[in-house]
């Protein structure tokens, strides 16, 4: 007998090469008539030109944008409070994130404080947001986070923390999927983010609180696009279908892992991008492989089914190696000294790591604070 279970995602997807660039059209529904629109992206987007369709398409069809490109990687909440006063100031009447996790990250964040019923501080943990938004819509340019259709932040707090927001007021009221987005994307930011979208659906697969048949379904589906698409994906950016394939799966592990949430891979991914600045998307591949190997026994079945949907060798052993082969293939780092962190700054990632409540307890199995140096001090 299943268990009861409730699932949740954004009301409205599209799914469509260029898209993008009848941004105006497209979004219209979910605006609501709004005509002041906070744009919410990066130096790095704006930088390559990948906004300047959907932009023009806002100002053709009458609307006020004003364009925030200040996010950074790992976005700081000191940034999300600058988008959030100019937001005000301008009157924004609608939030659009345009760009990798950390934009979507913000724009989420942004909108729930615009408002002004709650303060920054109050929203950490789950389900600790009650304020009011005006309308959201998310159009992401790498396939990894699937940020656009999850209920999911990750703020950057002080000098080095990271701590997430979770709460179904952050689910956008549309997700645009514009895979001419991603065309052109280099070699290794595809890698980084297409190996953190199978991470995302590997934990929701292997989530031993929430797992349901709903997450369960999408995550097999999103892991048979990723597997299938990455490495052409990072042979060639031109590759439409790859593309296609590859951004689809992002977002289907996004709602996978919404409703059945990540756990130790990501707990252990964190500190990497909090202290040290490594990309999300490495982070969780360097960190991966203990990962799986010490949840091994725990979710032995969970992963043998992921290799046979994969058609890999049988048992957990034939999705390690094979994790394994893919990051070799993309050709990106493997050891923690590779992206100068040391013996030296286990112990505070490892305390990190423990203090994480939010993710740890999904892990299918338990990760002690001696585990977690353990599985550090496997990859230095």
């Amino acid at each position: 007998m299943t268990n009861a279970f409730a699932f949740t995602t954004v009301p409205k997807v599209l799914f469509e090469a260029g898209s993008s660039a009848r941004l105006a059209e497209t979004a219209a529904p979910a605006l609501k008539g709004a005509k002041r629109i906070l744009f919410v992206t990066d130096e790095g987007v704006m930088g390559a030109g990948l906004a300047e369709a959907a932009l023009a398409g806002l100002h053709e069809a009458g609307l006020d944008v004003l364009v925030f490109d200040r996010t950074i990687a790992d976005p700081p909440d000191s940034t999300v409070l600058e988008a959030v006063t100019e937001g005000r100031e301008f009157g924004a009447e609608a939030v659009i994130g345009f760009g990798g996790g950390s934009p979507m990250d913000t724009a989420k964040v942004v909108s729930v404080l615009l408002s002004g019923e709650q303060d920054l501080s109050s929203m950490y943990g789950v389900q600790q947001v009650t304020a009011s938004r005006p309308p959201l819509i998310l159009l992401p340019t790498t396939a990894g986070t699937g940020s656009e259709v999850t209920n999911v932040a990750v703020i950057t707090t002080g000098a080095t923390s990271k701590r997430g927001i979770a709460a179904d007021p952050l689910y956008a009221d549309m997700a645009i999927l514009d895979a001419d987005l991603t065309l052109g994307l280099p070699r290794h930011p595809t890698a980084y983010t297409g190996i953190d979208a199978m991470v995302h659906a590997i934990e929701a697969f292997t989530n031993r609180r929430a797992k349901n048949p709903v997450s369960d379904a999408l995550a097999l589906t999103a892991l048979k696009l990723l597997h299938g698409s990455i490495l052409q994906a990072c042979e060639d950016g031109s590759d439409r279908k790859a593309r296609g394939d590859m951004l689809l799966g992002a977002m289907l592990a996004g709602q996978a892992f919404s409703n059945s949430p990540c756990a130790g891979v990501h707990a252990m991914a964190y500190p990497l991008g909090g202290m040290f600045h490594v990309p999300h998307g490495l982070s969780n591949a360097v960190v991966l492989p203990p990962v799986l190997r010490y949840n091994a026994s725990a979710a032995e079945d969970q992963y043998a089914e992921i290799s046979s949907h994969l058609g890999l060798k049988p048992g957990s052993a034939g999705l390690i190696k094979e994790m394994d082969r893919i990051a070799e293939a993309v050709g990106i780092e493997r050891r923690l000294s590779d992206l100068g962190i040391s013996h030296n700054d286990v112990p505070k990632m490892s305390e990190d790591v423990a203090a994480n409540d939010r993710l740890l307890p999904n892990n299918p199995r338990e990760m002690t604070y001696e585990a977690i140096v353990a599985m550090y001090e496997e990859i230095l």
